[in-house]
C-alpha cells in the first residue's frame, strides 16, 4: 500500500498524541525509560510513575548507583517487576561499557537486558531518527487488521509475516511522527475491543474492515487453562512491627520484600517457632485474595498473627522487622501491599 505511511503519518499530526511528557525530550534514557514502562502497561498508569522516576533517576548514572531496592520502591504497583530489576542492571552495564553514554548502535541496544528488537526499534527511531521498525501489540493488531493477516500474532510464523510487512512500510521520511502515528492508532482507535474505524485513517484500505472481520482479527491467543498455586501467607506483628522477607533473586517477585510464606498442609504455630523463634496467639484468618500472573493465578490465604515474643537473632539476612508505617514504603508486591493495609486496620 503506497500511501500507509502518508496516511498515518498526517492523521498522527492532526489526531494524535503530543504532550506524553516523554515526548517533550530527546534523551535516550528517558525515550528508554518510557518504553520499557508501557510494555504491557497502559499510559494513564505510566505517567505518573515515569514523573515519580525521572524526578528521583534523571539519569543514566543516578539510577545505575541507586540500590535494587530502592528502584523497585518506585516501580510497586506498576507490575512485570523484572522490567525494573533489567532497567537497573542496564544502566549499570552502561555505566560500565559505554561510559555512562546510551549506546546508539541497533545490535548494541538489543543486548541491554530487557531490550527486545521492538523496543530497541522505538529507542533507535525517537531518540537517534534513525529508520526502524516497530512491532509492539497495538501495530501487530493495526497492521492484521489492515492487511488481513490471520493467526496468532504470538505464533512464529505470524509474527515473522508482520514483521515483514512492518519494515516493508517505513517511510522515506517522517520516521518519528510514523512510529507515534502507528502506536497512537492502535492505543486509542484500533482498539481490541470496540474500534472507533469510522476515524480510522485506514479503514477504506482495511481488510478486516472492509471484510467484517475486525473482531476476529488478530486472531486471540489460544487459550489454555492457567494452573493454579496455594500459598499462606504468614503476617506477623509485634509491638508495631511487621516481619517483611526478601523474594529470591530471580522468579516471581524477585528481590521484593513480602510476607513469609508457607505450604497450606503446615501447621502455622510450628512454623512461626521454627524459621522464626516466635510464639504467636491464636492466627485470624483474613479473607482470601487471589493475583493472576502470565502464566498462573496464585490464591493466597494471608493469617493475622500476634506475636507474645520473639528471640532477637529471628531478624536475620534477608528478614526486617519494620513498623507498619515505614513497611507501606518498602518494595512489596501490589497484593502484598494490599494486605499490609487490611493488617494495619486490626492493629
Amino acid at each position: 500500500m503506497k500511501d500507509f505511511a502518508d496516511r498515518i503519518i498526517s492523521w498522527q499530526k492532526r489526531h494524535g498524541r503530543h504532550n506524553l511528557p516523554w515526548q517533550k525530550v530527546r534523551d535516550p534514557y528517558r525515550i528508554w525509560l518510557s518504553e520499557i514502562m508501557l510494555q504491557q502497561t497502559q499510559v494513564v498508569t505510566v505517567i505518573p510513575y515515569y514523573l515519580r522516576f525521572v524526578e528521583r533517576f534523571p539519569d543514566i548514572k543516578s539510577l545505575a548507583c541507586a540500590s535494587l531496592d530502592e528502584v523497585l520502591t518506585l516501580w510497586s504497583g506498576l507490575g512485570y517487576y523484572s522490567r525494573a530489576a533489567n532497567l537497573h542492571c542496564a544502566a549499570q552495564i552502561i555505566m560500565n561499557e559505554h561510559r555512562g553514554i546510551f549506546p546508539r548502535n541497533f545490535d548494541s541496544i538489543t543486548k541491554l537486558p530487557g531490550i527486545g528488537r521492538s523496543t530497541a526499534a522505538a529507542i533507535c527511531v525517537f531518540a537517534y531518527r534513525q529508520k526502524r521498525a516497530i512491532l509492539d501489540g497495538n501495530v501487530k493488531r493495526v497492521l492484521a487488521r489492515c492487511f488481513g493477516v490471520a493467526g496468532y500474532p504470538g505464533e512464529k510464523k505470524v509474527q515473522e509475516q508482520l514483521w515483514r510487512k512492518s519494515e516493508a512500510l517505513l517511510p522515506k521520511r517522517g520516521i518519528r511522527a510514523y512510529t507515534q502515528g502507528l502506536m497512537d492508532l492502535g492505543a486509542e482507535v484500533c482498539l481490541r475491543r470496540n474500534p472507533d474505524c469510522p476515524t480510522c485513517p485506514l479503514h477504506r484500505c482495511c481488510v478486516a474492515y472492509k471484510a467484517g472481520r475486525v473482531n476476529e482479527l488478530p486472531a486471540p491467543k489460544p487459550r489454555k487453562a492457567l494452573p493454579h498455586r496455594q500459598t499462606v501467607m504468614l503476617i506477623l506483628l509485634h509491638k508495631g512491627e511487621v516481619l517483611l522477607v526478601k523474594r529470591p533473586p530471580a522468579g516471581v517477585w524477585a528481590s521484593m520484600w513480602s510476607f513469609p510464606e508457607i505450604a497450606p498442609e503446615d501447621e502455622v504455630h510450628a512454623a512461626c517457632a521454627g524459621r522464626f523463634a516466635a510464639r504467636v496467639k491464636e492466627p485470624k484468618w483474613l479473607p482470601p485474595l487471589q493475583h493472576g500472573f502470565s502464566h498462573f493465578e496464585l490464591n493466597i490465604r494471608p493469617v493475622l498473627l500476634q506475636v507474645d515474643s520473639v528471640k532477637q537473632q529471628a531478624a536475620e539476612p534477608g528478614q526486617l522487622w519494620l513498623n507498619l508505617n515505614d513497611a507501606q514504603h518498602a518494595a512489596l508486591p501490589a497484593p502484598v501491599r494490599k494486605l499490609l493495609q487490611q493488617a494495619a486496620a486490626y492493629t
